[in-house]
Parts: structure tokens; sequence; C-alpha cells
């Protein structure tokens, strides 16, 4: 379908306003758990590992891209476009996964960002546990999906923090850009954990189900679900949504690049490679890099926590609105959806319950990365078999260069996590 003729200005505005759904998930990528890995990362193999950001990057803007094309062209979600090429029962597995492995990343973005906020003089890690989970659940509640949108938007800004943790530190940048430029084989079995966690934090489930499931809340917030008809989706909404996604992921795969290397310099650079909590980690910056660096990593964790949990909530949510066929959205109010808040306040709750359970939350952490790692190849087989599914994608499918990178993507996750457990 071609595009009407916009004035370039009017072109513009319509982008700007188009810019969300991918923003917004590319940011969310970059939450405590990533922060965590890629400290780590940074801490026990220095540069070595700075290659991944420019290789994930392709790889998670044509998944993320998929994702929002099923959404925007089968006004579902990934669930409900999985529940039309699968059995309930497989998909229904397929959500508690999920659910499991957000509830642990959700408390153990609650610990980092207690941490945070207690280093800052702000009071007990305790009390900002419960703050922050109850507040994100109760504004996911009272606000509606453009008010949550706008926020989660400008939230993403905070990232900037850690690109500037870097360049207050002065790196020898041919150097940084010699180990970017040239990828290094993992050596070991803990080099092959930490390659498998960074593409399970880049490439991640939640991501794929929250991705989708903004396009059906844009649609419904703009009025153009009754209006379609099942009409083609014009081609300049979906060039608006790629360069929207282009611009999230490659955002966040240059925020990565940046704690990868604020941390190999500092962190690795001083053979601190055993890092437990985000409070060691930004502790051991100060003395390295000074206050600066040290305030703009405590407050990056804050703002990225905030930005991460309605969306990992909130993935797990629509994939069981969509498995058992609920009423959702975040436009309904609680009455209209029960069932959907209730699922996104009990990830919340549970998540705050599994940080007083004294678990390691770097670990935790670090883990949930790798669970992800393990897990997302098999979803990125379904998402492949719906977006090529011409019947079911509207006669618009991906196309067939999309379909071979996100095949490459999930032969490459499988090699991974092949080669965490055979090396």
């Amino acid at each position: 379908m071609t595009a009407p003729d916009f004035p370039a200005g009017k072109r513009i505005s319509r982008f700007w306003k188009a810019l969300g759904p991918g923003v917004v998930t590319g940011a969310a990528d970059d939450d405590p758990s990533g922060v965590a890995t890629y400290t780590i990362a940074g801490a026990q193999f220095g540069t070595h590992l700075l290659w991944l950001s420019w290789l994930t990057w392709p790889l998670m803007g044509t998944v993320q891209m998929m994702c929002a094309r099923i959404g925007m062209v089968t006004d579902m979600g990934l669930a409900g476009a999985f529940r039309q090429k699968f059995p309930r029962w497989l998909v229904g597995v397929a959500s508690l996964a999920l659910l499991i492995a957000n509830v642990i990343n959700i408390g153990s973005d609650l610990a980092g960002m207690a941490d945070a906020a207690e280093m800052l003089g702000m009071g007990s890690s305790h009390l900002y546990v419960v703050l922050f989970g109850i507040g994100i659940a109760f504004a996911a509640i009272r606000l509606r999906y453009h008010q949550i949108a706008s926020v989660l938007k400008w939230l993403a800004l905070i990232l900037f923090a850690y690109v500037a943790t870097a360049f207050i530190i002065r790196p020898n940048w041919t150097d940084v850009l010699h180990a970017a430029a040239i990828p290094q084989w993992p050596r070991n079995h803990d080099a092959w954990a930490m390659v498998v966690a960074i593409l399970g934090t880049t490439i991640s489930p939640y991501l794929f189900y929250w991705q989708a499931g903004q396009e059906v809340e844009e649609i419904t917030a703009k009025g153009r679900r009754l209006m379609r008809h099942d009409q083609p989706v014009p081609d300049e909404d979906i060039a608006f949504r790629r360069a929207d996604v282009a611009l999230g992921t490659l955002f966040s795969n240059v925020v990565m690049f940046f704690i990868i290397l604020a941390t190999a310099l500092t962190l690795g650079a001083h053979g601190i490679t055993s890092i437990t909590t985000t409070r060691e980690a930004a502790e051991a910056l100060r003395p390295l890099a000074g206050d600066a660096a040290y305030l703009l990593y405590s407050l990056g964790i804050i703002g990225t926590g905030v930005l991460a949990i309605p969306t990992l909530a909130g993935s797990a949510a629509y994939a069981f609105a969509e498995t058992f066929d609920w009423v959702y959205g975040l436009d309904r109010k609680f009455q209209q959806a029960t069932s959907f808040y209730a699922v996104f306040v009990l990830a919340i709750l549970a998540g705050m319950l599994v940080n007083f359970l004294k678990i390691d939350p770097i670990k935790a952490l670090f883990w949930t990365a790798v669970i992800n790692g393990v897990l997302a190849p098999f979803l990125l087989v379904g998402v492949l078999l719906v977006a090529s599914d011409r019947k079911l994608m509207q006669g618009q499918p991906s196309s067939r260069t999309s379909r071979i990178c996100v095949a490459i993507a999930t032969v490459l996750m499988f090699a991974a996590a092949i080669g965490l457990f055979v090396f």
C-alpha cells in the first residue's frame, strides 16, 4: 500500500509522534539486569566483549521489528498470534516461563534500585523496595496508556548517564576501537556463559511480548482498530516504526558498549572482578572514576529500573491475557481488565517477595539473563513461523531479509547456548 505524500515538515512531526514503542522497548532492554550483566562483562573480561555491541544491534533490531510488525498487522500481541499456530497449552507454558523469569528479574531490579537509593542517602533499601514496587503498580493502574508511554519515553534519557560515565574516565579511543572491531572467540566456560547472558539480556523474551503488545495498545489508543476493516497497514506507518525500532535498539546497544567500557577501564583494569551487588559495582567506581561517575551510575540504576519493571510486568500480563482470552490493555480501567492487572500487580508483588528471600541480586540478574538466552531461540522459532504466514499476517509478512536476519539470530543463540554446556 503506497503511503500518502506528506510535506517534509509534517512527516517529521508524524515521525516524532510515532516514536515510542521502539524507543521504550530498546531502552527497557538496559534494565538493572542488563546493567549488572554488562558490568560483570567489563570487570571480568575487560574490553574483549565490546564487539558484541555492534553484532547484537542489527539482530535485536530485526527481531523487535518483526514483533512490532506482527502486532501492527494482526492487531494481536505475540501470545495471541502464537495461539493461531500452536496449542493453547504450549503458549501457556511459554507464558508461565516468561512470568517466572520476569518475577526474578523484577525482584532483582527492585533490589538494585533500592541499593542505589540507599547509596544516595535516601533511606533504607528495604523501604525503597516496597515504595518502588507499590508506586509502579499503582501508576500502571491509575494512568492510561498514552500517559505511561510518554513517561517511559522520557525516562529513556536516563541511559545517557552511562555514556557520560565512560567519557568521564577518558579512555584511549584507539585501543577501544581496536577491541570493538576485532571479535575474540570465548576461551572458556565463563566466557561462553557471559556471551549467552549478553545475548539473553539483549535479545530477551519479555521484549518480544512487550513490543507486540505496545503496537496493539497504539492501535487502540489512536482509534484505528475500528477504522482498519482488514485494510493493509500503510507503508509509511511501517517505515516510521522501523525507524523507531532502529533508534531504540541502537540506543540500547550504544549504552551496552559504554557500560562495558566504563567498568573494563575501572573495575577490570584494577583487578576488581568479583561483583556481588549493584552497590559494590557503583561504590567501586567512586575511587577509580570519581564521584560524578559514581552518582551517574547510581541514578542510572534507579531510572532504568523504573523504566523496565512496567515492561517486565506488562509483558507477562499481555502474554497471560491473550493466552486465556482476557480483556486487557493499559487503556482499560482496573474494573474492565481485572485479570490483566492482577497478573501485572502479582508479578511486582512476587518480585518484592523475592527481594526479601536474601537472594544475591547480581547473581540472580546474571542467571536470569542466561536463562533468557537459552529460552529466547525457541521463542524466535515461533516468531519466525508467525511472521512468515501470509494468511495470518494479512498478506504483509516480514521480508525475506528480515526472516534471514532473525534466523541468523536464532542460530547464533542456539549455538551460544550449546557452547555454554559443551565448553
